[in-house]
């Protein structure tokens, strides 16, 4: 193992040493107000981006940037295979800046004042700053059809977000053989929602990411018990107990444990490389989704929302 992948084990395991964990977001999200939850994450690696923050929103988007931040160190640290690594494991931010960008409340052309600022991905985007180079729908379509995003199938929002999403699965389970089974989940997740709670019709291109994850059965289902019965065992286990569509918030939380429990398994693993990189990730990364929902239960007077109880 080379020097470099040492080295990137090292830092990432000292990313998460450094995490509020699962005590400290019960603190924050025990606050009886925003304000105080600010001032208590004020001394966490997030008080260095959240300490400006104003409102809700903007401390959650602060809460993200800091893991984005916290990923693009330590792919500074990889050899460059681990920082390709890291790619789509960071996917998630790229889809943000789309999904502000085809907001209706967002300026159209790039270079107007008022913008949300994107986040920057550095060395880890795909294809952002082509994709923010974009003016029209049809041009942000051309953009990603012509990247490793590949087509989406349309150039609605809905089609392009929903594309992208499924596309970012699909990345991952190729290219991150540890995260495979967790972007197997979240294909199987993004599915039900749009076709049994939202009634929507997968475009072809994102029927077979799908397909490719989850097999050619379930993407095609005619019903959520079909649909559930069809799917590979890491999300057929995800969805056991959850009967209908109205309870996929049930497995959303699920896909979030088993996240920090694979995550924290490949940690363990005493032997520098892709799997302890790949376990720091999806720990930041729940730390950062608890955090955030720590933040709102706060906003709300310290009320704990189910989903955040049951992770935390």
């Amino acid at each position: 193992m080379s020097a470099a992948w040492v080295a990137g084990a090292v830092r990432a395991r000292a990313l998460t040493v450094r995490c509020p964990g699962a005590g400290g977001a019960r603190e924050i999200a025990a606050c009886s107000s925003l304000d105080e939850a600010l001032r208590r994450l004020g001394g966490t690696p997030y008080g260095r981006y959240t300490r400006e923050a104003a409102g809700l929103p903007e401390a959650q988007r602060a809460v993200s940037a800091t893991l984005l931040w916290h990923l693009r160190v330590l792919a500074g640290w990889l050899p460059r295979a681990g920082a390709r690594l890291l790619v789509p494991l960071v996917s998630g931010f790229e889809i943000a800046n789309v999904v502000a960008r085809l907001s209706p409340e967002q300026p159209e052309h790039p270079a107007q004042q008022g913008r949300v600022p994107p986040y920057r991905l550095g060395a880890l985007e795909t294809a952002w700053r082509r994709l923010d180079e974009a003016v029209t729908p049809a041009e942000l379509r051309a953009v990603l059809a012509a990247s490793p995003w590949g087509d989406p199938g349309g150039d609605t929002p809905w089609a392009v977000v929903t594309g992208m999403r499924m596309a970012a699965a699909r990345r991952t389970g190729l290219a991150v053989p540890q995260a495979r089974g967790w972007a197997v989940a979240r294909a199987a997740l993004l599915t039900a929602r749009e076709v049994f709670v939202h009634g929507r019709s997968l475009p072809e291109p994102v029927r077979r990411d799908a397909a490719r994850l989850l097999g050619a059965r379930a993407p095609t289902a005619a019903s959520y018990q079909e649909f559930r019965d069809g799917l590979p065992v890491p999300a057929r286990r995800l969805l056991t107990g959850v009967e209908d569509p109205a309870g996929l918030w049930r497995a959303e939380a699920g896909w979030w444990r088993t996240l920090r429990d694979d995550g924290a398994a490949l940690l363990r693993d005493g032997r520098p490389g892709p799997g302890v990189v790949v376990g720091a990730v999806a720990l930041l990364s729940v730390d950062a989704w608890r955090v955030r929902a720590a933040l709102e239960s706060a906003a709300r007077g310290g009320r704990l929302g189910e989903a955040f109880d049951a992770l935390a």
